[in-house]
């Protein structure tokens, strides 16, 4: 790992500042104990970046993003831009990042802190020792496929267009991306697509299989996706890597973040490219903006994921799950994660109490 380092550090908007600057204090930890000079350069992006420049994406930003060894991004979007043209809402600064980064692979690991298994909706049983990695394709199918658009008909009346489209080069790599994740846990991948029902994802299929005889250590099994966000509640234990399209990556990650208690708890990486950008799963939170009350958890965990992936340390990324596993262990929760007889603490708490385990923890 490289001694010198440099972060974008992208807050966003509602909930992301607040988050961003707990993730800060962890990188500051981790630049004394390490002996690194973390260059840590701000920039807006989503609403904060229209607000700037007129774009959520400035160009500025973007070039920011490319020259950086990593970004670091919070959350992005708002009921205040919710009116403007759809290329200019704040969502449209995540896809440009992805796209112009190159970043293909979106890494959402879903696990349950021991402290944590009351805080889930469903039984001990059923999610304690729960550890699910979902691997997303980040930069294909219906969310940057064309056509889209709405359209007006003859007769006046307005449709709506979007396409789903994956070649076979987009399904190859991600799928090798989830089977190389896979021969690093428990080497079982659930391939989840609807082939039944869309050829594009039925060449879906036919691509991972294909792709899967480089992998004769690795076990596969498809599912359809309907049957796997009922099995993801049934029997969620039962997975190990999840590979899917964006869009269907999008929805069973955010169910499977509720399997751990709550979606602030659940970090993200996504690569591909040269660097990589990491991110919390959650979203911008605008009804508790400002309040003190964000769980940054998810945010330092997307940090131990930054060095794992991008910097190529797994050690600091276990020293940052552990420093959150011993808060949690000491009963500290922040409000979305609460229950009885622990003790709540607001968003700026939370990050100091875990920069401190992480302080006491020995190189």
């Amino acid at each position: 790992m490289k001694k010198e380092l440099s972060i974008a550090l992208f807050p966003g908007d509602g909930i992301g500042p607040e988050v961003v600057r707990e993730a800060v204090k962890i990188l500051k930890v981790l630049e004394s104990k390490l002996g690194l000079k973390l260059g840590l350069k701000e920039a807006p992006v989503g609403g904060a970046g229209y607000e700037a420049s007129g774009h959520p994406l400035p160009k500025e930003s973007l070039e920011l993003a490319r020259q950086a060894d990593a970004v670091l991004l919070g959350a992005v979007g708002g009921p205040k831009w919710e009116k403007l043209d759809f290329s200019l809402r704040p969502e449209r600064a995540l896809l440009g990042l992805r796209s112009s980064l190159g970043l293909y692979a979106n890494l959402r690991p879903a696990k349950i802190f021991d402290a944590l298994i009351e805080s889930s909706t469903l039984k001990r049983e059923v999610v304690e020792g729960l550890d699910i990695m979902v691997v997303r394709e980040l930069t294909g199918g219906i969310y940057f496929g064309e056509p889209r658009g709405v359209q007006v008909m003859p007769d006046g009346k307005r449709k709506g267009v979007n396409t789903e489209v994956y070649t076979e080069p987009e399904i190859e790599r991600i799928a090798r991306v989830a089977f190389e994740v896979a021969r690093k846990r428990n080497k079982q991948v659930v391939s989840v697509d609807k082939a039944n029902v869309l050829e594009c994802t039925e060449l879906w299929r036919q691509v991972t299989v294909q792709t899967h005889k480089d992998y004769g250590d690795v076990a596969l099994q498809h599912m359809y996706v309907d049957n796997a966000a009922m099995q993801l509640v049934r029997n969620p234990k039962q997975f190990d890597v999840i590979v899917t399209t964006n869009m269907f990556g999008d929805i069973l990650s955010d169910e499977a973040s509720m399997l751990t208690g709550s979606i602030g708890m659940l970090p993200s990486a996504s690569v591909g490219g040269n660097n990589g950008m990491y991110e919390p799963i959650h979203g911008s939170a605008p009804d508790i903006a400002g309040k003190g009350l964000a769980n940054p958890l998810a945010t330092i965990l997307s940090v131990g994921m930054m060095f794992k992936y991008s910097f190529a340390n797994e050690q600091v990324d276990a020293w940052v799950e552990t420093a959150v596993e011993a808060v949690l262990n000491k009963g500290y929760r922040t409000r979305d994660i609460m229950s009885k007889g622990k003790e709540e603490v607001g968003t700026s708490a939370m990050g100091d109490l875990v920069a401190g385990e992480l302080e006491k923890i020995k190189c």
